[in-house]
């Protein structure tokens, strides 16, 4: 176990303080929101975690803290999930929100924050057009992100994903979705799975990557983007061999963080193939944004050469030839190093016959925007197949 540790505060896109034993910090956190009724919003898999007890014994003292733990949320949260949480939170009589977890746990908890007093359902804010002018932000209450794990970022998020009664994943979004405060502390990723850990870590480095390649002039974007991946590259397999490596921990969380933060630049086709995959197969996001990587590279090649030589120096990745088969094979090999699948055969559920249906929901999807390439149906369909057989020709 590393003794080197790393603590800050920052105000960078939001209030964030990162560091062993920062969770401490909560009910005083808690109270100068002036949240006095928490609805804790986590999973199943957290409330089980001996650590997650005395969060509920801390914001449950008799003197001004009483919480609610809310934890029907699914790996790939719908909307009755947010519905459900709705409810949780008026019958608690609520006046703000701690939310605890991965990308799931944090998206539904800020879908309740959308939703306790606005109208409709949480997909009449989906991010089309200017359907998030519809929110009374006023109405929303103060929300606390506890990451617990290290790849979506939710926690500086201003959007959310949740799966529809079609199984479709839609993007939900409101700028006072960001929440108030991050609290992150590296000891609560301590006990997650080394499969987690290794798809988790394979999503913030999938949200560093589509950020920097999407078009644009954002600098400082690419600048975040680009740290995040050399903190994924220098981080990333360490954590994966060692659980309790604190700097490493540290690092990580840092880089979702990062990642999250870029991507206001733009996602791209990785992300456009991933959601509807994992709304139609309910595969783990960043396991399928693993899987889908170097073939959207491939794709997307002649728009990114420069760039990859640009990140083969910044990742200090040895250039035989050039930097994009440089990136391209260390890539593929950090991934055989996680033992993540290199193709969709792996996926459960997932046929050819798919690749059709799904196409057009990536063509739809707003993540697809921010590809460097323009895509139609035909180039995902056949990019699905491609991931299915393991085809990496241009």
């Amino acid at each position: 176990m590393s003794t080197n540790e790393s603590v800050g505060n920052f105000n960078y896109p939001t209030p964030y303080r990162i560091g062993r034993g920062r969770i401490r910090e909560l009910p005083d956190a808690c109270r100068a929101l002036g949240i006095k009724r928490p609805l804790i919003v986590t999973d199943p898999g957290i409330v089980s975690l001996p650590w997650f007890a005395e969060i509920e014994r801390n914001l449950s003292r008799p003197a001004d803290l009483s919480c609610k733990v809310f934890s029907k949320v699914q790996p790939n949260p719908t909307g009755d999930d947010v519905r459900a949480g709705v409810t949780a939170y008026r019958m608690h009589i609520a006046d703000g929100l701690v939310l605890v977890g991965g990308g799931s746990a944090l998206d539904v908890g800020k879908c309740i924050a959308l939703m306790v007093d606005n109208k409709g359902t949480v997909f009449d804010y989906e991010d089309v057009g200017d359907n998030w002018t519809r929110v009374d932000a006023s109405k929303m209450p103060p929300k606390i992100a506890v990451p617990t794990t290290a790849g979506t970022g939710s926690e500086v998020g201003r959007a959310s994903v949740i799966v529809n009664e079609q199984h479709q994943k839609k993007v939900i979004f409101h700028p006072r979705m960001l929440p108030e405060l991050v609290i992150a502390d590296p000891v609560l990723t301590f006990g997650l799975p080394p499969k987690l850990t290794a798809a988790t870590g394979m999503d913030a480095f999938a949200h560093c990557f589509e950020a920097f390649c999407a078009p644009g002039y954002h600098p400082m974007a690419d600048g975040i983007a680009l740290e995040g991946m050399r903190l994924i590259k220098n981080n990333l397999l360490t954590v994966y061999e060692q659980p309790q490596h604190l700097e490493g921990r540290t690092n990580m969380l840092m880089a979702a963080t990062m990642g999250a933060t870029a991507f206001q630049k733009g996602l791209g086709l990785v992300h456009a193939l991933s959601h509807p995959l994992g709304g139609a197969t309910n595969v783990h996001h960043g396991t399928a944004n693993a899987i889908f990587l170097p073939y959207v590279m491939m794709f997307n090649r002649k728009a990114i050469s420069e760039k990859m030589d640009q990140l083969a120096r910044v990742l200090e990745i040895p250039t035989a030839s050039n930097g994009f088969d440089a990136v391209l094979g260390w890539m593929i090999e950090l991934r055989r190093a996680l033992d993540l699948p290199h193709t969709l055969e792996s996926v459960d559920g997932f046929s050819e016959s798919m690749a059709a249906r799904l196409a057009p929901l990536a063509v739809a999807d707003p993540t697809m925007g921010g590809n460097p390439i323009p895509a139609n149906e035909r180039d995902c369909e056949r990019l699905f197949i491609k991931a299915l057989e393991g085809d990496l020709s241009a």
